[in-house]
């Protein structure tokens, strides 16, 4: 298949799309979707083209306009956006997509409307599993309020991005007017919880199945909570809390869950409905779930993959790379390279 590929940010706060592209490169031909020319994927010669894209703000009609550019030039057969500003769009409008014969491989609208922040002490419960204290607040007055029946540290969060730590009321306000002024409201306050940050990447089937998972155990971490180093494990409550996601909600497509574990209370944090950037780690030891993807959008019905070795350390770094300036005033002047 001819696939294309987003979110090509290679630096020490990478996107998902270079670990994408790593597990599906050997079966399938890569197309580079860009918002940047300054992105690292652009040069790192991983893909056949690369095309820049009209930022997702811009709304439906850009991004319809440039995906009918673009297959008009190299009859794509499938896209696998890995960005969270992007999936709204590709989410909402898949059907139009899908009828220029781009395959996707997202959840509904309603699935991904389910795993927003203000909405997971629902789902979480009818998972059976905790989910922080949570208070939406819009105003300082609310957010002084919530303070008054939660003791510090708390963390401020954005409804769809974004957290801050908070020691005290002062650096409350602060993250408050953070998240509200680059992502609106509500804003979140939740309480914390303590004991082992494990992520698990998955893929759903879009009928119930879990396909592929993989868990890991954070050991450090960069400055804004992205993972440096890390474990894999095997935690039967987590892996069972994402086949009992899977099978309720009916989810296609990528996702990861986020959670606390302390003992054996499953604290759910967070849901991506993307792949988190370390899923070729999950590749590299026998779990490829972009390739998962692939063969979803080709009809593939493969048998889950949900067992990996244990004890397989991750551990992330960067490199450099020399390309010629002109390859860059190309992808700016022409918006492909």
């Amino acid at each position: 298949m001819k696939v294309a590929v987003s979110g090509l940010n290679n630096t020490d706060n990478p996107a998902p799309g270079i670990p994408v592209i790593k597990g599906i490169q050997v079966k399938n031909e890569i197309v580079g979707f860009s918002y940047d020319a300054n992105e690292p994927g652009n040069y790192m010669h991983m893909t056949g083209k690369t095309y820049l894209m009209p930022y997702p703000s811009l709304g439906f009609h850009e991004l319809k306009n440039r995906l009918e550019y673009i297959q008009s030039q190299e009859g794509l057969d499938a896209v696998i956006p890995c960005l969270d500003a992007e999936l709204p769009l590709y989410i909402k409008y898949q059907d139009d997509i899908e009828a220029m014969g781009i395959k996707l491989c997202l959840p509904s609208l309603e699935n991904f409307e389910l795993r927003n922040k203000n909405k997971l002490d629902g789902l979480s419960e009818k998972l059976g599993i905790t989910y922080p204290k949570t208070y939406e607040v819009s105003s300082i007055s609310e957010l002084v309020e919530c303070t008054k029946t939660s003791n510090f540290p708390l963390m401020v969060k954005g409804n769809y991005y974004k957290a801050y730590m908070s020691y005290n009321l002062e650096s409350a306000i602060d993250n408050f007017y953070k998240i509200s002024n680059e992502w609106g409201f509500p804003v979140l306050v939740q309480e914390v919880v303590t004991g082992e940050e494990l992520n698990l990447v998955g893929v759903g089937d879009g009928k119930g199945e879990l396909k592929g998972a993989v868990a890991i155990k954070k050991l450090t971490t960069t400055e804004i909570g992205k993972i440096w180093t890390g474990v894999t494990i095997q935690n039967d409550k987590m892996m069972q809390m994402a086949k009992d996601f899977v099978a309720l909600t009916k989810w296609k497509g990528p996702f990861e869950l986020e959670c606390i574990v302390n003992m054996n209370q499953v604290f759910m944090i967070e849901i991506n409905p993307r792949f988190p950037a370390w899923v070729h780690f999950a590749t590299e030891i026998g779990v490829n779930l972009p390739q998962m993807v692939v063969d979803i959008m080709q009809g593939i019905d493969n048998e889950p993959e949900l067992e990996y070795p244990q004890n397989k350390m991750y551990v992330r770094y960067t490199q450099e790379l020399v390309t010629d300036f002109t390859d860059y005033m190309q992808l700016l002047s022409k918006k492909e390279l």
